[in-house]
């Protein structure tokens, strides 16, 4: 008994430190994006990104799930999904490119309250305290926003909107088939991401200049590498345990762009910040106390 419960926090611990490094390897994915949009489009960053990083999609996927991994029983279903992702980017890429990356990014974690909403309205009843936890999480949204004051852009609004993208993304999982394993929704997100914007990169193509060649192999490595080692830790780890750790991305992205862009939010983005990562932890605690029950 006592060797089982050593194991499973030993698992829990493998998945905490592969949630952090993995949403590590996200945030220097995104600091990288932010640096890219200076001179090429999201559409062609997507592309570049999912060519170069496509190869290392599938030898994971054979490794991690074997020949079984490269086949989809709902192709269609895998090209809504993609279209959704290249949505959600291109409204993240071009959110920081006009905003701080710590902003954008603390906007963007109010997808779970939507996925909490969404789930509500359409699969299944939510409890009164997660609907106050989404309330409140919104609150900490125009907290950050501020819509009507001096300072409100209309930019501030595109993290918003990555979210509830996200958000259906996340819940499209749902109409997946059973059959296929994770390694398989990761290789066709990057399989049908690629085709769909390589069908109009076309019209949004700038010659890559040398200088950044290096860079588009990064964000595709750390991008890839960044999904996957998130995806293990909630192979490994309980769901509840390795969750909350997803948050270490603003500590990350509050570092990352005060190095290189000299970004420092204010106090409302930090108190902001405070409310949506409370109401997202709520929410996650709240759904594994019920799920314990």
């Amino acid at each position: 008994m006592m060797n089982t419960q050593h194991h499973h926090q030993q698992h829990n611990l493998t998945g905490i430190v592969l949630m952090c490094i993995g949403v590590a390897a996200l945030c220097i994915n995104d600091a990288l994006a932010k640096t890219l949009m200076d001179y090429y489009s999201p559409i062609q960053i997507i592309f570049l990104r999912n060519v170069i990083a496509l190869p290392f999609a599938v030898m994971l996927a054979l490794k991690m799930g074997g020949t079984h991994a490269l086949r989809s029983h709902r192709l269609g279903v895998h090209f809504l999904r993609g279209f959704i992702w290249i949505t959600a980017t291109v409204l993240f890429f071009t959110s920081i490119h006009h905003l701080g990356l710590a902003e954008a990014t603390a906007i963007a974690f109010v997808a779970p309250l939507f996925i909490t909403a969404l789930s509500a309205l359409f699969i299944a009843r939510v409890g009164w305290r997660r609907w106050l936890a989404v309330v409140v999480g919104f609150i900490g949204v125009l907290v950050i926003v501020r819509p009507g004051g001096a300072t409100f852009d209309p930019v501030l609004l595109l993290p918003v909107a990555t979210a509830f993208t996200y958000a259906l993304l996340m819940l499209s999982a749902r109409f997946v088939d059973t059959r296929e394993s994770m390694w398989t929704l990761l290789l066709y997100l990057s399989t049908t991401s690629a085709i769909l914007t390589g069908l109009i990169v076309v019209f949004f193509w700038t010659p890559v200049r040398a200088e950044d060649i290096w860079l588009f192999i990064a964000i595709a490595l750390f991008g890839t590498g960044g999904m996957t080692l998130i995806t293990q830790a909630f192979r490994v780890a309980d769901a509840p345990t390795v969750a909350p750790f997803d948050y270490t991305a603003l500590i990350w992205a509050t570092g990352l762009g005060w190095f290189f862009w000299g970004e420092t939010p204010d106090v409302l983005t930090f108190i902001g910040a405070a409310i949506i990562t409370a109401s997202g932890l709520f929410v996650i605690f709240r759904e594994r106390r019920i799920a314990e029950n």
